[in-house]
């Protein structure tokens, strides 16, 4: 996370701090009511409620969507954590069960799991491929042209490319669900699962506090009215993503192999090659993202694995 952004989160939860501390007394400076105490005390361990959160971001109009492109966010899937996994892969590994992997992956790339999807309710079984991954899809649960259009125009490239691979911002979810959500805000779209509604709308709190978005008074006005249904819903603690890459260590050890490599290995740009019948020629094949010498010219699928 870049300095920026630390300093807007640690603000934005300042202010709701401060809002509950207001809260808690009385005109005359006495304490507050025990009910002002009990909804206090049903918060997260941060202290801080989503409408508490909600109230500290400010209401805007919406700007203009001109010059969005998705290219603003930086490529698609980034390897942001560089663990030599996408962030698709990593968020699939996180949000399915009973999963499987490509072999010569190093239990990176997915190929099967099954989801309980919390947008329709309903359990999904996913199975990697050209006709049926979109099965499943990654959502930004704040769109990123709906972040463009509430602040992410002023962010960095960086803090940009954060946000759209920012494993906080992102569920694996019903792929239908997904392409009717489109970039709708909650004004406009909420999961047809009720059950998921507060947790999607704090979920949504939180990344725009985290980014120094701001919300419409459409939108803001369609959270708080979710949240009026629970009061003491807290914003999801930001606990990033187990990566499928923590478990390359025990299959390694398992297959006698040092993949772990050192940082300078990771980083090496200085190992080429210009196809990969030279890969194979040389005994690299398959290479992984990550390794000297890969390159996205060399993986055609995209799968972090290239020259299979």
């Amino acid at each position: 996370m870049s300095s920026s952004i630390a300093r807007r989160s640690l603000a934005a939860f300042a202010s709701a701090a401060l809002l509950l501390g207001l809260g808690a007394c009385s005109a005359d400076g006495l304490s507050a009511t025990s009910d002002a105490t009990q909804a206090s005390s049903s918060t997260s361990a941060s202290g801080t409620t989503a409408l508490d959160v909600l109230e500290t971001l400010p209401v805007k109009g919406r700007a203009p969507k001109t010059g969005y492109s998705r290219d603003q966010f930086g490529a698609a899937w980034a390897d942001v954590d560089h663990n030599g996994c996408d962030t698709r892969n990593d968020v699939l590994n996180r949000d399915l069960t009973d999963v499987t992997y490509k072999d010569g992956t190093h239990d990176c790339v997915v190929t099967s799991g099954v989801l309980d999807d919390p947008y329709t309710g309903t359990r999904i079984d996913f199975t990697r491929g050209q006709d049926t991954s979109t099965a499943v899809q990654i959502d930004h649960v704040v769109a990123l042209s709906n972040a463009w259009q509430t602040g992410a125009q002023q962010l960095s490239e960086e803090e940009r490319r954060q946000l759209a691979n920012d494993p906080y911002n992102l569920l694996a979810v019903d792929g239908p669900a997904n392409q009717q959500k489109s970039d709708g805000d909650a004004a406009t779209w909420l999961p047809s699962n009720k059950s998921f509604r507060c947790e999607y709308v704090a979920r949504q709190i939180g990344v725009k506090s985290k980014y120094g978005l701001w919300v419409t008074q459409a939108e803001h006005d369609a959270m708080a009215n979710v949240l009026s249904g629970c009061p003491t819903q807290a914003v999801p603690t930001d606990d990033g993503v187990q990566s499928a890459g923590s478990q390359t260590t025990s299959q390694s050890a398992d297959n006698g192999q040092d993949t772990s490599g050192t940082p300078s290995e990771a980083a090496d740009t200085s190992v080429t090659y210009a196809n990969c019948a030279a890969v194979r020629e040389a005994g690299k094949a398959p290479l992984h993202r990550g390794e000297p010498g890969y390159s996205t010219a060399l993986d055609r699928d995209g799968d972090g694995v290239a020259c299979e």
